[in-house]
């Protein structure tokens, strides 16, 4: 039983207009599902992903009229967006009105930077895996954004969560590096083949206050299963381990379990099918409002309370 990387991360965002703008324009992301929270059918989900929406390749956002976060621990406090290494010049001009700063994280050449909320980004410098390029970017095939990883989060204190990761989850702590926060160390825990599209790491950072979620902030990230079979033994697995779950539950464009780690933070399990052309065509997704066979019937109601994203 191996989780083979990271599936997608969901944040929050406040502005559901601007956020769309941002991460399709300014990011050249593909925006290839627009749907609603399924638990708060007020509120969007929409995903940006590569051309195709490829498992480990998208970001998602809540629509929620939230305040701004407070920053601090038991969080998820860092996206890594993989770029061609010789792609960080191309992206440190175009954000550089955001103040975008070159670095090296872990050995890797990376580009900080905040989207207009404050949602902490670092495009690292690791293409592996190649995700699929969208034609109808702004940005050009070569510097396109190739996925998601490593993904950071904050906790307290190390031993429990390190637990989890390594007993339950199955991952393998490979190393540790001063944090860039100058706030603790990190450490490093591997899934599947390794590499930052299958890395989490965890800062311990104890004197920091506990985070408040919001907006600008992470509400989960998930996991890669490849499918439902696989997903069923985890769960399984799981429970044998005393960890309270949601059980699996059907998310219609892939299948979820989800569960906290001992920090707070929420982490979820997702299968890479079936996708997000399960019900539309794959060259026309995420243009019209999508939802799940058991929220069709309230379609017009849904609508209703809806913003308009342009």
């Amino acid at each position: 039983m191996q989780l083979t990387g990271i599936h997608h991360l969901t944040a929050i965002t406040a502005d559901a207009p601007a956020n769309n703008r941002f991460y399709t324009q300014t990011l050249g992301l593909r925006r290839v599902k627009k749907t609603v929270n399924q638990d708060d059918t007020s509120a969007y989900h929409l995903f940006f992903a590569d051309g195709a929406g490829t498992p480990g390749t998208d970001i998602t956002f809540f629509d929620w009229p939230a305040a701004r976060e407070r920053r601090g621990t038991n969080a998820i406090t860092g996206t890594g967006l993989r770029v061609a290494e010789a792609s960080l010049d191309y992206w440190a001009d175009r954000l550089s009105g955001l103040d975008a700063r070159l670095t090296t994280i872990d050995g890797r050449p990376s580009l900080d930077v905040e989207d207009p909320e404050g949602q902490r980004l670092r495009l690292v410098a690791a293409p592996q895996p190649v995700g699929e390029p969208w034609a109808d970017s702004d940005v050009p095939a070569e510097h396109q954004i190739r996925g998601l990883g490593p993904i950071t989060i904050s906790v307290a204190e190390l031993g429990p969560t390190e637990a989890v990761l390594t007993q339950v989850m199955h991952m393998r702590k490979t190393r540790d590096y001063a944090s860039p926060d100058g706030q603790g160390q990190v450490h490093v825990f591997e899934m599947g083949d390794g590499g930052a599209a299958a890395e989490l790491h965890v800062a311990i950072q104890p004197d920091l206050p506990r985070a408040r979620q919001g907006a600008g902030g992470v509400h989960h990230v998930a996991f890669r299963v490849p499918d439902n079979a696989a997903l069923t033994e985890w769960t399984d697995h799981v429970a044998k381990y005393r960890v309270p779950s949601s059980g699996e539950v059907e998310r219609y464009y892939f299948r979820s379990l989800y569960f906290r780690e001992p920090g707070g933070n929420l982490f979820e399990l997702a299968t890479d099918g079936p996708g997000f052309d399960v019900d539309e065509p794959r060259d026309s997704m995420g243009q019209g409002l999508s939802l799940p066979p058991f929220l069709e019937g309230k379609r017009a109601a849904i609508e209703a309370n809806l913003k308009p994203l342009v």
